[in-house]
Formats: C-alpha cells, structure tokens, sequence
C-alpha cells in the first residue's frame, strides 16, 4: 500500500512540475517589462484615452486560455507634455483651467500623469456587473503601484496589479473562472527591463511622480533580483495572510 501510494504521488509530483512548465518568462524590450504568462501573448495596437481627455499610444499583449484570460496593456504617457503644450497655446487667455499652470503642467498634463494610475483602477471599478473586493497599495520589482480584485457578473475573478514606471502605464491583469486558485502568479511577476533588457533591480521603491517626471533621480540599481527574497512583493487578500504568489494555476 505504501508503494502505491508513493508512485501515485510521484505520479501527481511529475504531472504538477509538468503543468508549471507550461509557464514562460514573457519579455519585451521596447515596452520595459517581463511578466510570466501560461504561453507566448498576442500583441495589438491601441489608444488610451487618460483622465484628461488625452489620446496615448499603447500595446496590449493578450493570452486567452479556455476560460482564463491574461492581459498587460503598456500606455506610452511620453508624449503627454508635448500635447499639454499644444492643447494649453489654444486655451482663451486666462483659462486657467484648460491652460493650467507651473503646478499642473500646461494643459494639467502633470496631473494626468500623477493620476495615472489611480485613474486607471477605477476603470477596472466601473465595469460592468463587477464588484471590488480589495484594493490596496502594493510593489512589485519595488516599482510601486496598486492590486486590486474584482469579482465579476459571471462570478469570475480578475486579479490586477497597475503601475506606471519611465513614464508608462502598467496595466497587468489576469481574470478566471470561479472557484480557480487565485491568479496571483501572474498579477505579481511583473519586472520591468530597460530597453537593452537589463533587469532594473532598484534598491528603493520607485514612484513616477517623483523618478519617472524627473523631480528625483531613479533609485540606484543593486537590489535583490527576481527570484530572491523578494520574490513575492504584492500586498493584497492573499498577500495580507502569506499566500500571494504562491497559487499554482490548473
């Protein structure tokens, strides 16, 4: 009996490391980022629209898999200064609400950016039929950003984490069925690489506000690299009890 019960678990042990092979390290040098992705993602054209009213360029990288759905969508916000300006020199003199300022930028571009990311969570709140189930302050790579949790109309999941980091906006999310180990593998591995795809491994936490606008130089490189101590960075329900990152999907 105790031999069977070992081959069947041996068994169980092989088909486990099997299905976690399936998972691949998906990198993108023009766009700054890796995230691990269950297979090799479609990649599209896009244009956001920010807080604003501005229109940026963008990518999202797609991975549809039965039922499960992966998603990180890059919004280049670079060239939002140069349409603050254009937008602000056809202003009426004295608008200061369209023209702005030396706070907000001309046309309040700086702003835009300082909300990015929260502009973009509450997107995700608006959908639909959905519910937020936790929203929280989070890091990954020690690019800080937000998680949050959505349980959909179809009592599906989605599980997000959004950063901007150099000037571009994050948006990785990953939805499925109810009743599924917690996508939390892959809403917590995002890294982010420089355009050569050298791993940006900051020693502190890194803010756009502050780094990514210029007010501050980034943080000096030399942290602990993905696959260190620090694997895991993320702060949301399953992080809050010691499990995040650790779910396996089916």
């Amino acid at each position: 009996m105790r031999m069977i019960t070992f081959v069947v678990t041996f068994i169980l042990s092989i088909s486990g490391v099997a299905a976690a092979q399936e998972w691949i390290d998906y990198q993108n040098n023009q766009d700054g980022f890796k995230v691990t992705m269950p297979a090799q993602p479609t990649v599209s054209n896009i244009t956001w629209t920010s807080e604003h009213g501005y229109p940026l360029p963008g990518h999202v990288y797609r991975l549809d898999r039965g039922a499960e759905h992966y998603l990180v969508t890059v919004v280049d916000y670079r060239p939002i200064e140069q349409l603050g300006n254009q937008r602000a020199d056809q202003c009426a003199s004295r608008a200061n609400i369209c023209a702005g300022n030396d706070n907000t930028g001309p046309g309040f571009w700086k702003h835009d950016v300082r909300g990015g990311t929260i502009y973009a969570a509450h997107t995700f709140m608006q959908r639909d039929g959905a519910k937020l189930k936790d929203f929280v302050w989070a890091q990954h790579d020690r690019v800080e950003g937000v998680e949050l949790q959505l349980t959909n109309a179809d009592q599906s999941q989605t599980y997000a984490f959004i950063t901007m980091h150099d000037m571009r906006l994050y948006m990785a999310e990953a939805t499925v069925p109810r009743n599924y180990p917690p996508a939390t593998l892959f809403q917590t591995s995002m890294e982010f690489v420089d355009a050569t795809g050298k791993p940006l491994a900051y020693q502190f936490i890194y803010n756009n506000t502050f780094h990514g606008m210029g007010l501050y130089p980034p943080p000096p490189l030399g942290g602990v690299p993905r696959g260190g101590a620090e694997r895991r960075g993320g702060a949301g329900v399953q992080g809050r009890d010691g499990r995040n990152g650790n779910a396996q999907q089916p």
